[in-house]
């Protein structure tokens, strides 16, 4: 996501303090999912929490459930949200398939994935061209929310670095009941063999999901073009 690289070069606190002062605390697609009174979150790619607080701005009673697979970041995470009792952190990466796999954990752990990293990323952004590898588990969003009480309205986020496609695989079931749907999608290939924008547009249609626009757009610092977008996604009846 766009916010990611904001808190790597350190605008997220100056942004922030900046639309407080103005009267501008919520941007408006931020008062638009406030007014929808989420009870369940899902944060599925949560690395050390970012989204979390984003999501208790939007969402103040909801119970927020995070998955993040690598361990220094779930620890993090965990460790960063131990006085919210409404907030659970699940040290799982998630796909269509239960299992262990091999993640590329990079030195900007935000950039890790269960892909390979394309060429275009190194590239565009060379300080993240290190990886080493991580066993990780991987579970079914499906199998997970199943084992779960989940109240609706609920919100689904989705930032997996490329592998977008595995989780919605797994996760038909949930998708049934979710009320929005944040998801990572990529306008150009930064990993290899990941899904781009038409393919989860298809896929998520295809479940009865309808596109709504974009949350942030992550730009080539070389050219500008677009090379990734966070998309809404909604039931087709709302």
């Amino acid at each position: 996501m766009l916010d990611r690289w904001i808190e790597r070069v350190g605008l997220r606190r100056v942004i922030d303090q900046t639309r407080e002062a103005v009267g501008l605390d919520l941007r408006p697609h931020e008062r638009w999912l406030r007014d929808l009174r989420f009870k369940t979150v899902f944060d599925v790619g949560a690395n050390t929490g970012q989204f979390v607080g984003e999501a208790r701005k939007i969402a103040p009673d909801a119970f927020i459930y995070s998955f993040e697979p690598l361990r220094a970041c779930f620890e993090a995470l965990r460790d960063g949200r131990r006085d919210d009792p409404r907030f659970r952190a699940f040290h799982l990466a998630l796909g269509d398939e239960p299992g262990e796999v091999t993640m590329h954990r990079n030195d900007y752990s935000q950039s890790s994935s269960l892909l390979p990293m394309a060429e275009l990323h190194k590239t565009a952004f060379p300080e993240t061209r290190h990886s080493t590898p991580e066993q990780v588990e991987v579970r079914r969003l499906d199998d997970v929310a199943a084992e779960l009480t989940l109240a609706r309205p609920l919100l689904l986020k989705i930032d997996v670095q490329g592998f977008e496609a595995k989780v919605i695989a797994g996760a038909t079931e949930t998708l049934r009941v979710a009320d929005v749907i944040i998801v990572e999608t990529g306008v150009e290939a930064l990993y290899e063999g990941q899904a781009l924008f038409d393919d989860v547009y298809r896929m998520l249609y295809e479940r009865g999901l309808r596109y709504r626009g974009n949350h942030n757009q992550l730009l080539s610092p070389d050219d500008g073009r677009v090379l990734q977008a966070d998309a809404f996604f909604t039931p087709a009846a709302r």
